[in-house]
């Protein structure tokens, strides 16, 4: 009988350990196959260096974009931002962040402009440039607080702190306004219509 009882509880034992090692095995895939879930569906976070205020934005932004098309004077433009991110108050508007626009007119000369910020309207392809706006066209380089390009009427309208380094002088002034169409530049001031100019005439 002692052997049989023996034999009895070795056996109970047995079916014991191979239960419990059939309950850890099924549960720890179950608990496996459940975090495999969570870390799929988790959503990658979008990283933006924009401002605190500009962070409280709805929807996703948008990482090296590129608008391309011909404005209504027939010139090639080309228009980059670092980031970007629609308007939720108007679906046309689009905010950028490092911006980047080229200019390819007909006769082969290339205006070339950078700012800190910018808007794009995706309609009226009207173009704005907000902090350390530069700009080159040709021999001159422009640096300004901010840039205005409106489509419809063909002008780019620059101000705040305007200054332009040239081959025949620097030039100070409140605003300029750059025709698309003509290629010609319109120097304004407001400060008792006087420009501060050092221009070297040979």
């Amino acid at each position: 009988m002692n052997k049989r009882k023996k034999k009895l509880r070795i056996i109970q034992v047995s079916l014991f350990i191979l239960g419990l090692v059939v309950i850890i095995f099924t549960y720890g895939e179950i608990g496996v196959e459940n975090n495999q879930q969570i870390v799929t569906e988790k959503k990658p976070k979008i990283i933006s260096n924009f401002s605190k205020k500009e962070k409280n934005i709805e929807g996703d932004v948008f990482i090296n974009i590129e608008y391309s098309g011909l404005d209504l004077a027939g010139n090639r433009y080309i228009l980059k931002s670092a980031e970007a991110y629609n308007s939720t108050s108007n679906s046309k508007i689009v905010n950028m962040k490092t911006v980047q626009a080229t200019f390819y007119f007909k006769d082969d000369t290339v205006l070339n402009v950078w700012s800190d910020r910018g808007q794009y309207n995706n309609k009226t392809l009207d173009m704005k440039f907000r902090g350390n706006v530069k700009a080159i066209y040709e021999n001159s380089t422009l640096y300004a607080g901010q840039a205005d390009y409106s489509n419809s009427n063909s002008f780019l309208t620059i101000s705040k702190n305007v200054k332009i380094n040239d081959l025949r002088g620097i030039i100070v002034a409140d605003k300029l306004l750059f025709d698309i169409k003509k290629q010609k530049l319109n120097i304004a001031s407001f400060n008792e219509g006087k420009i501060n100019a050092n221009i070297k005439l040979k």
